[in-house]
């Protein structure tokens, strides 16, 4: 036990401890999470065996799960009205749209039945609330309000659509493989079953936790604690009711931001530590569960896939979904390169891999290999492009004579 404690935290406390450099790099932190985990690997140097996909994606949900709570507590109110409606529409039909362009040229880059290739576009269809929240924040950018909050925001809320497509897509292929016929009204049904009941789960229930936080009186360092454990439940209750867990554990954040009247900073404190941990151990523990040797089989179609989902599904998603809500050509370009992946679709990924079907490992080596793609080649130049597209913050208005 103390020599698997000494190496967990010595792992841990070196991936921060290099923080500084990756900033100086300009490398995307979690690119060097999965580097690091790699290098622990089976194919490294460490030689940790680590192949349990089951348990990656338990761990990976519950990780994820704090991530976006820290995220919701960091969105103001304001956010739903400078950017609810190309946010919301980015988050539904540009994830329509992005899985369908990206699984059809999968179809023909792989040879895949049509249904196989919309899988594999569904699970890199959203983009990743961790890379995004903190790529832009790493990256010392300074951005128009309405399009800083568009691309926090879609990034909080795009996860409900990308389940539902990865899941039902993932029941499609069993079906089609066992012999037959998928249910269409069973899968409409289930996309309102997922968005509704965790869109309701989480403003009641994050309501609900700031009025008992606001009540009950206790040591001062006890209350990150009891939110978080708090945040968990509805989590893990939305999920059990048939809900998008993710969905609402994101708007409990958010509602205990905007309704708590103790003070949050410590809570806002506790959770963003706690958020860089799950960040760290996610990230590292996907490192784990990659082979190296393995993603060089489809290594090159891979990087074509990436190419498309960067360069044409991403910006056709964007000008269809959100080119009307009033942003200019060069915030909609720079919308369409930071469509940032990250955890969510390897993840999701694992999904179709431990499920009934056809899909084998070869499915996540995919995935991999165009998430990193995503996260070195647009991770690594947010700041440049918005230089480069002469994109900054709105000038602040005038204080009115008194």
């Amino acid at each position: 036990m103390a020599l698997f404690l000494f190496v967990c935290s010595l792992v841990v406390f070196a991936s921060f401890a290099l923080m500084p450099l990756a900033r100086r790099a300009g490398a995307p932190f979690l690119l060097l999470a999965l580097v690091i985990g790699m290098l622990l690997g089976e194919d490294g140097p460490g030689d940790i065996q680590f192949s349990n996909f089951g348990l990656a994606f338990d761990l990976g949900s519950v990780a994820l799960a704090v991530i976006l709570f820290a995220g919701g507590l960091e969105a103001k109110r304001t956010v739903f009205r400078t950017a609810g409606i190309p946010a919301t529409s980015l988050a539904t039909l540009g994830v329509l749209i992005t899985a369908c362009v990206t699984g059809l040229a999968a179809k023909f880059i792989w040879d895949l039945t049509w249904l196989q290739g919309l899988l594999l576009g569904a699970a890199v269809a959203s983009t990743d609330a961790a890379a995004t929240f903190l790529l832009v924040q790493q990256s010392g950018i300074s951005l128009r309000t309405k399009l800083r909050d568009t691309l926090m925001l879609e990034s909080g809320i795009n996860d409900p659509m990308a389940i539902f497509l990865t899941v039902s897509l993932t029941t499609l292929v069993g079906v089609q493989a066992a012999g037959g016929q998928p249910d269409a009204v069973s899968l409409i049904l289930f996309l309102v079953q997922q968005a509704g009941i965790g869109m309701l789960a989480g403003l009641a229930g994050g309501r609900l936790l700031a009025w008992l936080t606001d009540r009950l009186t206790l040591p001062m360092g006890t209350y990150p604690a009891l939110t978080l454990s708090g945040a968990l439940t509805i989590y893990a209750g939305t999920t059990l009711l048939g809900g998008s867990g993710f969905l609402a554990v994101y708007l409990a954040g958010f509602m205990m931001k905007a309704f708590l009247r103790r003070p949050i900073d410590r809570i806002q404190d506790f959770n963003e530590a706690f958020q860089w941990l799950c960040q760290m151990v996610l990230f590292l523990m996907l490192g784990l569960l990659v082979t190296p040797s393995a993603l060089l089989a489809d290594f090159w179609p891979s990087i074509a896939c990436a190419a498309v989902l960067m360069l044409v599904a991403r910006p056709l998603a964007v000008f269809a979904s959100v080119g009307w809500t009033g942003f200019s050509l060069k915030e909609n370009l720079f919308l369409s390169w930071v469509g940032l992946r990250g955890a969510v679709p390897v993840l999701l990924a694992i999904y179709p891999v431990i499920s009934p079907g056809p899909v084998t490992v070869g499915f996540f080596n995919i995935v991999f290999v165009i998430v990193t793609v995503s996260l070195v080649a647009q991770g690594w130049t947010i700041s440049p492009v918005a230089r480069w597209l002469k994109l900054g913050a709105e000038p602040e208005p005038e204080a009115p004579a008194s």
